[in-house]
């Protein structure tokens, strides 16, 4: 994601969360971290972006920023595919571990997560605002991705 992206993503953001959006002066915030700390993308169909997502990484940890998929595009593949590029690049930076919060209304994206080795670790009561929804807290270890769409027994 680079600057002249920001209008595009903002606008989407809107759209996928209308009640707790991030403003356009907090994701330009966020691409200021690049690359130090921060790797945000996005993906584009048709020359149009439908989605976004953001990783921030620092001492062996790394922590799903956001992604943010067009209400037309789910299903596709499109989260599944920024979730991969966000967890190589936590990879590439040798994170431990890595960590999101996503709201606990919010099934098909945990079931996202899941099928990516996260694991429910708490719950953050109110944490979106103004909404008040509380937020699942997941993690998963390195090297722990198996392949989307199935599950490994036994792990």
């Amino acid at each position: 994601m680079r600057e002249a992206d920001v209008f595009a993503v903002h606008a989407l953001e809107e759209e996928v969360f209308p009640e707790d959006a991030w403003s356009a002066a907090m994701l330009r915030a966020e691409l200021d971290g690049q690359p130090e700390t921060r790797h945000y993308l996005v993906a584009e169909v048709g020359g149009e972006i439908v989605g976004y997502a953001g990783l921030a990484a620092a001492g062996g940890q790394g922590d799903v920023q956001t992604i943010g998929v067009r209400a037309d595009q789910r299903g596709a593949g499109i989260g599944a595919a920024l979730l991969t590029a966000l967890l190589d690049e936590a990879e590439r930076r040798e994170c431990e571990a890595v960590f999101l919060e996503v709201r606990a209304d919010n099934a098909p994206a945990q079931r996202l997560y899941e099928r990516f080795g996260f694991r429910r670790i708490g719950l953050r009561r109110g944490y979106y605002q103004p909404s008040g929804v509380d937020a699942v807290v997941m993690s998963r270890r390195a090297g722990r991705r198996g392949p989307v769409g199935f599950s490994r027994r036994g792990t």
